[in-house]
């Protein structure tokens, strides 16, 4: 379903409209570079985990060389990872890093992974789970004689830190992906084919993410920009994206003026009436809240969006939130629910 919203008078420069266009510039570089605009090549700095600001400079590449093995890299979390060989026993502990594995050719060395409720890719069916949100299955990955684990990082950890302590004591490399931008998506991406021997098709795979982005992006830059509420759950508290995040960017990518909040996710109804969005995309609560739900919840009935029924739910919300090679589709998907008239 796409938005039904009505236009409202807006700042020209509204900064959705400021922002895209730096991120239109760092996506077309993206895409000319390769590998080497992306890959880390000195630990980040350790004050800080934040997505670099949208307005940020690309850094001229320098080259670097195919891989061979062994080889030393440096991961999100800055810390190196020495990998001896070429890996062929992989454990993936997030969803985005086992989709990019299969995505880079490299799912038939995929010997474990990490629960996924999208069930995504298709070959990974079958394979044994040995992580979950109860914890991670330390003894089964060592079992499995896993000679490279992809694992999640951030604050808090997406993989337990200490499950990632104690692999790496038993001497199994341990390889932390933490993306919080679109740029760091593709670099994780890229860090993952450096990792894994698969560079060639990892930097294919980036370009070709990057040039199709900025095509939509570039589409959408020059239209009305709705002002947009994207909400990740209103049980109790009501939770919205970050203002530094790659939420936010889809959101501006596809076209919107997002309303944002700080690191805590958390925004305040008087907060959200107050910027009374043109349109309420229902994301990562889209399985269990309606449009109908939104409308007889008190307090919601005089935003525009609501009055409008401009509230959406993205069925395939975690296209959108995950940093993996689909997140061309996830921006398919804002686009589609706020300018369908790009993609026709």
């Amino acid at each position: 379903m796409a938005a039904s919203f009505r236009p409202r008078t807006r700042r020209a420069d509204s900064v959705s409209r400021i922002l895209v266009v730096p991120l239109l510039a760092l996506l077309t570089f993206l895409a000319a570079c390769g590998p080497s605009a992306v890959v880390p090549t000195a630990p980040p700095d350790a004050t800080s985990s934040a997505a670099p600001p949208a307005t940020a400079t690309p850094v001229a590449p320098t080259a670097t060389p195919a891989p061979t093995f062994p080889l030393t890299i440096t991961d999100d979390e800055g810390t190196s990872v020495q990998i001896a060989t070429e890996p062929r026993h992989i454990v993936s502990l997030t969803p985005a890093a086992t989709e990019t594995l299969f995505a880079l050719g490299a799912g038939d060395r995929v010997v474990a992974k990490v629960e996924d409720i999208a069930a995504y890719p298709p070959g990974a069916d079958d394979l044994p789970v040995v992580a979950t949100f109860q914890g991670v299955d330390v003894e089964q990955i060592v079992s499995l004689e896993a000679d490279l684990v992809i694992a999640g990082g951030g604050s808090p950890s997406f993989t337990p830190t200490s499950a990632i302590e104690q692999l790496r004591r038993v001497g199994i490399p341990v390889v932390v992906l933490y993306a919080r931008s679109i740029e760091q998506s593709l670099a994780g991406i890229r860090l993952v084919g450096l990792a894994t021997g698969t560079s060639a098709e990892a930097d294919q795979l980036t370009a070709a993410m990057a040039t199709e982005m900025a095509d939509h992006g570039a589409a959408t830059a020059v239209l009305e920009h709705p002002t947009v509420f994207y909400e990740i759950d209103a049980t109790s508290k009501i939770y919205t994206v970050p203002e530094d995040s790659l939420y936010a960017e889809m959101l501006i990518l596809a076209g919107a003026d997002p309303i944002t909040t700080d690191d805590s996710y958390e925004i305040s109804l008087e907060e959200l009436v107050a910027a009374d969005p043109d349109v309420i995309l229902l994301g990562d609560d889209a399985d269990y809240t309606t449009a109908a739900d939104v409308a007889a919840r008190p307090g919601w009935g005089d935003i525009t969006a609501v009055k409008d029924g401009a509230v959406i739910p993205l069925a395939d919300y975690v296209l959108v939130t995950r940093p993996g090679p689909r997140l061309v589709e996830g921006l398919r998907a804002l686009i589609e629910a706020l300018h369908p008239e790009v993609l026709r």
